[in-house]
């Protein structure tokens, strides 16, 4: 059941700004992929991060397939990965045939313990995945520090980072290979898209020509006087980003931190509304680092009935969610690990309405109706 005054967990802030865009893409006669607008949303992304290449792609799994191809992941490794989040990063090192090694997370920020990370390390590890979990960076001058001794890469996925920063350096250049998405729940969206952001320009020039069938760049090839034959050199896969959505997130990415402020706004209130609440406890951010507030993540009581809570919640058209996931549960893996944090995580959290579109009254009535529903559904003892 949904009321009149329902909020909803995700909102895209999308408008005529946007709409604008897309009108002259079609105008332009080139919605495909790879064309003006991408390379343009290209040299956006190079110069906001200060890295040495950015590749627009069709979403964030494909920007972390691709990481792992050119990082030169074969059948047999090992990469390690952060266990708290959507089971993304842990696929792509499965779609390399290698063996995703699930670390555990910190209790107070749901992102990768570094000594989890190096309690794991062994003869068959290449690298590391770290993730920005719902936003927040993780540890990375500890995991760099760690990988560095050891030889391994790291790639950032910042899938839900976009606009948070760690140690004044912002979220995306954290690691020498990071991966971004623009999702419809992200904090710059164009309901699908991604990004693989580079320092070496090496990988990126890899990563572009994989991402279109391995024949490069059509729109450059239609540039070429004559009748250029594309060659079929290496396997590639059809990854390009549409200009249609390239033009969108140039105005998306132009508005971060207008959007990223309202939804820190809407974060304080929370803190502010809800710090009294016994039955829950509220997200932690460490003094080095900002949350780009993907999402907004309570962790409830263990007297609290999640199920029942969320059932309660959505009948009076308030918005929520799980969080996210503990990837070695999933059985596609048949993980051996034990990732007891993360497991206590995924069973405990809980997502509220969280985007820039909320309203201060909206806030104010998700809370109300969390603090009565939270007391109405305590298990009994």
């Amino acid at each position: 059941m949904t009321t009149n005054d329902s909020v909803p967990l995700v909102h895209a802030s999308l408008g005529a700004r946007e709409l604008a865009a897309v009108a002259e893409v079609f105008a332009s006669g080139w919605p495909a992929g790879q064309g003006p607008r991408g390379k343009a949303f290209e040299a956006q992304l190079k110069e906001r991060y200060g890295v040495g290449d950015a590749v627009a792609l069709s979403n964030c799994g494909a920007a972390l397939h691709l990481a792992m191809l050119a990082l030169g992941v074969e059948p047999g490794d090992e990469v390690i990965v952060a266990d708290y989040t959507f089971p993304a990063p842990a696929h792509a090192v499965r779609y390399l045939g290698a063996t995703p090694v699930f670390a555990d997370v910190r209790p107070d920020t749901g992102t990768v313990d570094p000594q989890a990370v190096a309690a794991l390390i062994g003869p068959r590890t290449v690298g590391v995945i770290a993730v920005d979990t719902v936003g927040l960076p993780a540890d990375y001058d500890e995991l760099m520090a760690l990988a560095d001794r050891h030889g391994l890469f790291v790639v950032e996925d910042a899938a839900c980072a976009v606009g948070a920063t760690y140690r004044g350096r912002p979220a995306g250049a954290l690691a020498p290979v990071a991966c971004l998405s623009f999702h419809g729940r992200k904090g710059a969206s164009s309901g699908e898209g991604g990004a693989l952001l580079a320092a070496d320009p090496v990988i990126g020039a890899d990563a572009r020509l994989r991402s279109s069938f391995g024949i490069g760049s059509i729109y450059d090839q239609a540039q070429v006087v004559g009748l250029p034959i594309p060659v079929f050199t290496d396997i590639g896969y059809n990854y390009k980003l549409s200009d249609i959505a390239a033009a969108i997130l140039q105005v998306q990415i132009e508005r971060v931190d207008e959007l990223l402020a309202r939804r820190a706004e809407v974060a304080a209130a929370y803190g502010e509304l809800l710090a009294d609440e016994e039955l829950l406890a509220l997200p932690h951010v460490p003094d080095d680092r900002t949350h780009a507030w993907q999402s907004y993540l309570v962790t409830l009581s263990p007297r609290v009935d999640r199920s029942a809570l969320a059932a309660s919640l959505r009948a009076q058209g308030v918005g929520c969610g799980h969080g996210t996931w503990a990837s070695h549960l999933q059985p596609v893996y048949d993980a051996v690990q034990s990732c007891p944090v993360s497991a206590d995580l995924f069973h405990r959290n809980l997502a509220i309405p969280m985007h820039a579109e909320l309203s201060d009254g909206q806030v104010e009535r998700v809370v109300d109706v969390l603090r009565a529903e939270l007391k109405n559904n305590v298990r009994a003892s």
